[in-house]
């Protein structure tokens, strides 16, 4: 059970297949179309739609922990809200090519762009700034 971040990371390093971490670094803005209840909510901090401002892959080897994935991403776009973390291995015995998560990304970053959110939490985990996984709704 994955509920947090580190966890998440444990568990790349432990697969026997050289894994990448997938993270799109998101921010959260509030459709044109909300409604009241929804725009009292997006102020309160909850709701809107993910909206992609980074990219990164990563060896599970490459961090050390969350905080030290904070530390990095608030260097780079310090406004993101959620990471979706996806990972992804590449043939046996062999890390994923640079093709391989680049078709990946793409793929994701279409989905979330054409607001299929159902497919992209298929295949990803949410987590918020302090770590801890978090379920979103499509």
């Amino acid at each position: 059970m994955i509920s947090n971040f580190d966890d998440l990371l444990q568990a790349a390093r432990a697969q026997p297949s050289p894994q990448r971490l997938l993270l799109v670094f998101t921010g959260a803005e509030l459709p044109a179309d909300a409604d009241a209840e929804q725009r009292a909510r997006f102020e309160a901090g909850e709701g809107g739609a993910l909206v992609p401002l980074m990219c990164v892959d990563k060896r599970p080897d490459e961090l050390a922990s969350f905080a030290q994935l904070c530390t990095e991403a608030d260097g780079m776009q310090s406004g993101w809200r959620v990471v979706l973390a996806g990972a992804l291995s590449g043939p046996p015995g062999e890390p994923p090519s640079d093709t391989s998560v680049d078709q990946a990304f793409e793929r994701l970053l279409g989905l979330i762009q054409a607001g299929q959110m159902d497919q992209v939490l298929a295949q990803t985990l949410a987590f918020t700034r302090d770590g801890a996984a978090v379920s979103l709704q499509a």
